[in-house]
């Protein structure tokens, strides 16, 4: 993911959900970026260009220890 696309993520995560969101980089993958709630991690924001559309798909996994 270009360094343009993970700022604009991250402005959106930041002014919809909360200002403390941090959506970061990945390791060894451009496809994707990270996204944390201060040092905690909540997900993964993916890249989706089906049909020639750009969208982006946020994914988080709640474990059932957290509920």
């Amino acid at each position: 993911m270009k360094p343009e696309e993970i700022k604009k993520l991250d402005a959106y995560f930041k002014r919809t959900f909360n200002p403390r969101i941090l959506v970061k980089a990945r390791p060894r993958k451009n496809d994707s970026a990270e996204v944390y709630l201060g040092e905690e991690f909540l997900g993964v924001v993916y890249i989706d260009d089906e049909d020639g559309d750009r969208s982006y798909n946020f994914s988080m996994a709640i474990l059932d220890v957290d509920l």
